[in-house]
């Protein structure tokens, strides 16, 4: 695949009104274009979200007060941070993240890592966000007299996966032109729901025993995990930066994409806990969503599930968006936009298995927990690389595949990146506290869950340790 121009020859097409030709191919500083702010809206458009509600409540769940909750919720949202630093790799090298993380893994081991955090991982959420929206649909449709409770939730998945797919062909043009608009509407909507909720909920909430000691920290460590596993997932930042101009000033890259993430999901997270204050132990085991169209008139309900439809398409759209560029990147033949059909035909059929066997908030609170066994490690690794080189990567270095190139390494593989991720994975499943699994270390910890924080913390520094002395006698920064 040329780096440099397209199968045919044209020139690359980036704009909202045409599907974007451009897959993980460099992008030249003459086709560099946007502002650091803009990805603001970029973040914040897929984060005003109804799985931020169906979080939130599981907060109060989880058996914590409001302020408890509120306290966790603020403390969970703050590796968005993460996010915003590994953005700022995609300027820098001019190419997808699937791609510049060859750099941490060697060119074979990167197709074995981009497997899971680019690909199986994106369609994970895929199948999530979907969910979230075809339970929402369906209800609604229930609530219209149509009721057949297979039929009309796999309608409502393939209706919401199409258009989808559409957006992550038109690609980074179109999200980029209406993202902000998308921002806009998301933002009234859930305002006025919020208002709705507002006046049922108990300030003063505790649970009927109110937890201490360890069961307390198992239940805020187990809290912290669910939320923080949303921006380590997001690797694919550098994606939607890569267009900016080389210049552009990387704190400015750093806040917009961290604050675009991280205020939409504290708030309405935060929303979450509250609604589930003022809801029955009844209506919280139906499901959030059904507790939310109970709550609300008829005309706010429809709203909402059409706002629920639009952030879904706004989230998945980019999710596949970088899915497809992961595709690539792995190694398979594939442009990038049949590369996004494929994605979006692998999503849907998760969802429609998803749709039919589990509850909502069963799945996200389950998957989002497994999820960090892989991203909490490959996002420790991406940061620390960024801080060793500086930032500094080398576009056509990345593309060069043949033995013997920069990064090729050992056979392929980078000791110092695969060593790091495979046991700060072992470190995070070993510290997790799940309904089906609880490692080791929280077994013996009483169900504390530090499967982010330990995971994290084994494969920086392992990597930083195993990398520093080759950067080292390669004349490389590692500061």
């Amino acid at each position: 695949m040329s780096l440099t121009r397209p199968a045919d020859d044209e020139a690359f097409v980036d704009s909202a009104s045409q599907p974007e030709t451009r897959g993980i191919e460099l992008i030249d500083e003459a086709d560099r274009h946007g502002r650091p702010r803009d990805l603001f809206f970029v973040w914040a458009a897929p984060n005003v979200s109804v799985l931020n509600f169906t979080i939130g409540a599981t907060m109060i769940t989880l058996g914590l007060t409001l302020w408890q909750a509120i306290l966790v919720i603020l403390v969970g949202c703050l590796p968005w941070i993460f996010t915003g630093i590994v953005a700022i790799a995609g300027p820098a090298a001019g190419t997808s993240g699937s791609v510049i993380t060859r750099a941490m893994y060697g060119i074979i081991g990167n197709k074995v890592i981009v497997a899971f955090t680019g690909w199986l991982i994106s369609a994970v959420f895929l199948a999530l966000n979907w969910l979230a929206s075809s339970f929402m649909g369906a209800d609604l449709l229930a609530r219209l007299g149509l009721t057949n409770p297979i039929v009309w939730p796999i309608v409502v998945t393939l209706v919401v996966s199409a258009i989808t797919v559409v957006i992550a062909v038109y690609g980074h043009g179109l999200i980029l032109r209406v993202y902000s608009w998308v921002t806009i509407f998301l933002l009234v909507v859930f305002l006025a729901v919020t208002a709705f909720i507002l006046p049922n909920v108990d300030w003063g909430y505790r649970p009927a025993q109110p937890l201490n000691g360890v069961p307390l920290w198992a239940s805020v460590t187990v809290g912290i995990t669910l939320l923080a596993s949303t921006p380590l997932s997001y690797s694919n930042s550098p994606d939607l930066a890569r267009y900016l101009p080389k210049d552009a000033k990387p704190s400015h890259i750093v806040a917009a994409t961290a604050l675009g993430g991280a205020i939409p999901s504290a708030f309405f997270t935060i929303v979450g806990a509250l609604l589930a204050t003022g809801v029955t132990q009844a209506q919280l085991d139906a499901g959030i969503d059904v507790a939310l169209l109970d709550m609300l008139p008829a005309w706010l309900g429809v709203l909402l599930v059409v706002g629920v439809i639009v952030n879904t398409v706004s989230l998945n759209g980019m999710t596949t968006y970088s899915s497809s560029m992961a595709l690539q990147a792995i190694g398979i033949p594939i442009r990038r936009i049949p590369s996004a059909i494929v994605v979006g035909a692998i999503g849907t059929a998760l969802t429609i298995y998803l749709v039919m066997s589990t509850s909502l908030l069963e799945a996200v609170n389950l998957m989002l927990q497994f999820l960090v066994i892989v991203t909490g490690p490959a996002m420790a690794v991406f940061v620390t690389d960024i801080v060793l080189r500086r930032n500094r990567y080398d576009g056509v270095e990345l593309f060069d595949e043949r033995r013997g190139a920069t990064f090729w390494y050992t056979g392929g593989f980078s000791v110092a990146g695969m060593s790091a991720v495979v046991l700060g994975g072992i470190a995070t499943a070993l510290c997790l506290s799940t309904t089906v699994w609880v490692g080791a270390i929280s077994t013996a910890l009483g169900g504390v869950d530090l499967s982010v924080e330990v995971g994290m913390i084994v494969s920086a520094v392992l990597y930083a340790v195993l990398l520093r002395s080759r950067l080292g006698r390669r004349g490389l920064p590692l500061r």
